[in-house]
């Protein structure tokens, strides 16, 4: 590669790594951003109009495509051919991997919920975790910001689980489908709001993107920028400046050091040549997810570091968190049969149950801490391989079944915050390598008591919203067969976590490592405790205050 005299590195280019590169890049930066996984272009790989017909088995998913043969992953997945890691005795772990430009942004479900003051400030109200290292009100200016350049659809709610955005910030959002008003209804009986949900999918064009027109799944990806992924906005954008190079199939297997433990690039693997390469930099910015970070820097030893890199702490790896997850569903007798239209919108939930209960929680009358909301299912969706509920009978009588069951089903999927735990860690596994030579993950899992009554509760709840509507609704599982296996909701966080302590954390609220001061972290291992709410939009909202706020220590002198 010609001289480029980047003076920054980004490894990374999903939801944090672009963002730190399109910011930068903007403030005039050069950066060089490594990507471990191979090329990709929405613009000619998605098969946006491919239909689940025309596919093996109608699409459905496997161990090589676990979201289905034609889900935008093209490289990745729980399983990564030649990427091995490894799980202790008694642990149920999954790690999601997305080996492709744009990294997991190609995937996620642009659920785009703000975190809120009781998120930030847990701890201060219950005693579980940790706290954040900022109020609420110093990062809400950067939501609008990332809110505005991203474009989310929504509407400001007034409930106090949802903070507002500023006038004009947010697109409007789709109509909700019948399904969901009914659901609205029968929840309000509860006193339980359902209310349209933030999604970064636009509704009107915005940029070089076009607004989505109700067609085509999210999930195979979306060529003309309407589902937000950075391979259609930031990276493209950043490289429009002239400031910013990429290198894919890129494998970092460690960050380099000086004699004084200050940062000086990095090592990586070209995988298609398996030749070792060395970059260096003034600044190295990690933003590989949360676990990778973590693996870089715990493979990342030296004399000055040697319990890994940034890690005097001893928290590198340690706080690993999911959103917790169950799901339940019925038919819904009054949507049995009916009318044949156009329901699509967009393919998520248009209205959602945000949590409800912190109330409930200052008066002390829920055994569980922390919330979950509910994202719900409905409408009607191409044909899969299975046929839901109990058919009986042939020919007219069983088509007739099938017809009138079609779109009368609905599932609400819990998602639900975890408090860190003592058992839930990740470390180096010494006696495993992958492909590269790098030695792998090891991850250790386990669910509390307090995730699984916060399950019990938020199934027994979806259950009454059920039968609200008519709905049978069989025995509920206990909660330790319905919560999800660690990793399986793919929001993993906390392995390198923020913190006002070098003692208990790794970065300042800046991201920056305590440990060496031209070292950051910008994806969601910096979080300090892992709310109810998809990841995505606080990762992308931190990588740009801390990048403004690294070009701004670069004019100080300070970087």
């Amino acid at each position: 590669m010609p001289a480029f005299n980047h003076k920054i590195l980004v490894v990374g280019s999903g939801a944090g790594g672009a963002m730190a590169a399109y910011t930068l890049t903007k403030l005039g930066h050069k950066v060089l951003l490594l990507e471990a996984g191979r090329d990709y272009d929405p613009k000619k790989e998605s098969p946006m109009f491919r239909r689940n017909s025309e596919a093996p088995l109608m699409g459905a998913g496997n161990k090589d495509k676990n979201f289905g043969f034609y889900d935008a992953t093209v490289d990745g997945g729980w399983q990564v051919p030649d990427e091995p890691y490894t799980t202790a005795k008694g642990s149920d772990f999954y790690w999601w991997r997305a080996r492709m430009l744009g990294g997991r942004t190609n995937h996620w479900g642009r659920y785009s919920l703000r975190f809120s003051e009781h998120d930030f400030k847990g701890k201060s109200q219950d005693g579980h975790g940790a706290d954040w290292p900022f109020v609420y009100e110093d990062i809400a200016p950067w939501y609008d910001k990332t809110e505005e350049l991203v474009g989310i659809c929504g509407t400001n709610t007034g409930l106090d689980d949802m903070p507002p955005s500023a006038p004009g910030v947010l697109q409007p959002p789709p109509t909700p489908r019948v399904p969901e008003l009914l659901i609205a209804a029968s929840a309000k009986k509860l006193g339980i709001a359902a209310v349209p949900m933030h999604r970064a999918v636009l509704t009107r064009n915005k940029d070089d993107r076009m607004a989505c027109f109700y067609a085509t799944p999210c999930g195979h990806g979306c060529s003309i920028g309407a589902a937000f992924q950075t391979t259609t906005s930031l990276l493209p954008m950043a490289k429009a400046t002239g400031n910013l190079e990429i290198i894919t199939d890129a494998m970092v297997k460690s960050v380099a050091v000086n004699d004084d433990g200050k940062v000086t690039g990095v090592t990586y693997i070209d995988k298609k040549s398996t030749s070792e390469h060395v970059v260096s930099a003034d600044i190295v910015i990690l933003a590989a997810s949360a676990c990778e970070s973590a693996r870089i820097l715990l493979n990342s030893k030296h004399t000055k570091h040697p319990k890994g890199l940034a890690n005097s702490s001893g928290q590198v790896g340690k706080n690993l968190m999911d959103s917790t997850g169950a799901w339940l569903g019925a038919q819904i007798p009054a949507l049995k049969g009916r009318p044949r239209y156009n329901e699509d919108g967009h393919t998520g939930n248009h209205l959602f149950i945000p949590w409800w209960g912190h109330q409930a929680h200052a008066k002390g009358e829920l055994n569980f801490p922390r919330g979950y909301h509910f994202e719900i299912s409905s409408g009607f969706n191409q044909p899969g391989s299975g046929v839901s509920g109990d058919k009986r009978g042939y020919g007219v009588e069983l088509k007739q079944q099938v017809r009138d069951a079609y779109g009368s089903y609905v599932g609400f999927a819990l998602r639900g915050e975890m408090l860190p735990n003592d058992d839930s860690y990740m470390e180096i596994d010494e006696n495993v390598k992958d492909k590269w030579g790098i030695p792998v993950s090891k991850f250790h899992f386990k669910w509390s008591d307090r995730e699984l009554k916060q399950i019990e509760h938020g199934l027994k709840t979806a259950k009454k919203i059920l039968e609200n509507l008519g709905a049978k609704i069989d025995k509920l599982p206990p909660a330790e067969k319905a919560i999800s296996k660690g990793g399986e909701i793919i929001h993993e966080v906390g392995t390198t976590r923020m913190g006002s302590s070098r003692k208990e954390s790794v970065t300042n609220q800046w991201g920056q490592t305590w440990d060496c001061d031209n070292l950051f972290v910008m994806d969601a291992g910096v979080f300090a405790s892992n709310p109810h709410k998809n990841c995505t939009l606080t990762i992308m909202t931190l990588a740009m205050r801390n990048s403004t706020w690294i070009a701004k220590q670069i004019e100080k002198g300070v970087l």
